[in-house]
């Protein structure tokens, strides 16, 4: 399958897909290329970079590259894959009736509801909104156990 998502590897590269992804959706997906889980989002990703072109761009951050530990720590990045979504350079998070929402964790069950979770943070970061709810019923969002102090 041809790489039509870009790999980053570079703090470097990293700030300045932020800086310069403008007026669309950047897709990030923290992860390594090994990991089962990763390969199925990354699939997915793969297969959804056209249908979401107009609006959206997306590129893998590898987590095992030392210098992207900066944004590994930042985003809290503990469960692979991490998908972190930013609009015109601001961090979008989204409301998925879990814990965290700076981050999807996980890999979408199909492409559809990928393409359904870009087209909502789109949709709110044109409104102005830094936090969108999530379009995907309950059973499509992976569910993690997250450790919580006495939560």
């Amino acid at each position: 399958m041809s790489n039509v998502v870009d790999t980053l590897t570079k703090k470097k590269e990293v700030d300045s897909i932020i800086r310069d992804t403008i007026d669309k959706v950047l897709i990030l997906r923290f992860g390594r290329s090994s990991d089962t889980v990763c390969l199925q989002l990354d699939d997915i990703l793969a297969k959804s970079a056209r249908d979401v072109s107009k609006f959206a761009s997306i590129a893998l951050v590898d987590i095992d590259s030392e210098d992207v530990q900066m944004y590994v720590k930042y985003f809290d990045i503990t469960f692979i894959p991490s998908t972190i979504f930013f609009f015109n350079a601001h961090h979008m998070k989204m409301d998925s009736g879990t814990a965290d929402h700076t981050k999807w964790i996980g890999a979408f069950h199909k492409k559809q509801d990928f393409i359904d979770v870009v087209e909502a943070i789109y949709r709110g970061a044109m409104k102005g909104k830094l936090i969108v709810t999530c379009p995907l019923p309950p059973e499509k969002i992976p569910k993690f156990q997250l450790l919580y102090k006495d939560v």
